[in-house]
C-alpha cells in the first residue's frame, strides 16, 4: 500500500517539475523574441549600408563604445577582409542573451557553391535602440 502511495506521488512530482520547467523554457523563448525585436531589420540595414558603399552610415550603426576602440579605417580594412562581395544570402541563428546583450550567429552564403562564413554579432540597447556592440568571425 505504501509503495503505490509513494509511486503516485513520485509521479505527481515528476510531472509537476516536468510542468514547471517547461512553463520556464516558454516564458525564457518569448522573453528572448521579445527583447531581440529590432535586430533582424538592423542587420539588415548594415548589410544594406555596406553593399550600397555607405560605409561610415554602417559605421554609425555601432555603439559608441566600439567606435572609440575601432577606428573608421579598421572597420574598412575588418569589412575589406570578409570579402563580403561574393556573399549574396543571410540566415540569422537562434539569439542568446549574454550580460542584457544579445549575440546572434549571422551566416554568410555564397549563391554558388557551399561557401559560408559566421559571424556572431552583439547587440546592445542604446535609448530603446539596438546597436551593434562587436563583430567577430566565427571560426568554424
Amino acid at each position: 500500500m505504501e509503495l503505490g502511495l509513494v509511486r503516485d506521488i513520485g509521479i505527481k512530482a515528476l510531472l509537476a517539475g516536468g510542468g514547471s520547467l517547461l512553463l520556464f523554457w516558454i516564458y525564457t523563448a518569448v522573453k528572448l523574441v521579445l527583447s531581440a525585436r529590432g535586430i533582424n531589420p538592423l542587420i539588415k540595414q548594415f548589410f544594406t549600408q555596406v553593399a550600397a558603399g555607405r560605409i561610415d552610415a554602417a559605421y554609425l550603426l555601432t555603439t559608441k563604445a566600439y567606435r572609440q576602440h575601432v577606428s573608421r579605417q579598421q572597420f574598412i580594412r575588418f569589412l575589406a577582409d570578409l570579402k563580403l562581395n561574393k556573399f549574396r544570402n543571410l540566415k540569422s541563428g537562434r539569439p542568446r542573451i549574454q550580460e542584457g546583450d544579445v549575440i546572434l550567429t549571422v551566416k554568410l552564403k555564397a549563391e554558388t557553391g557551399n561557401d559560408e562564413m559566421p559571424l556572431d554579432f552583439t547587440f546592445t540597447k542604446v535609448d530603446d535602440n539596438w546597436r551593434i556592440a562587436r563583430i567577430n568571425r566565427v571560426n568554424a
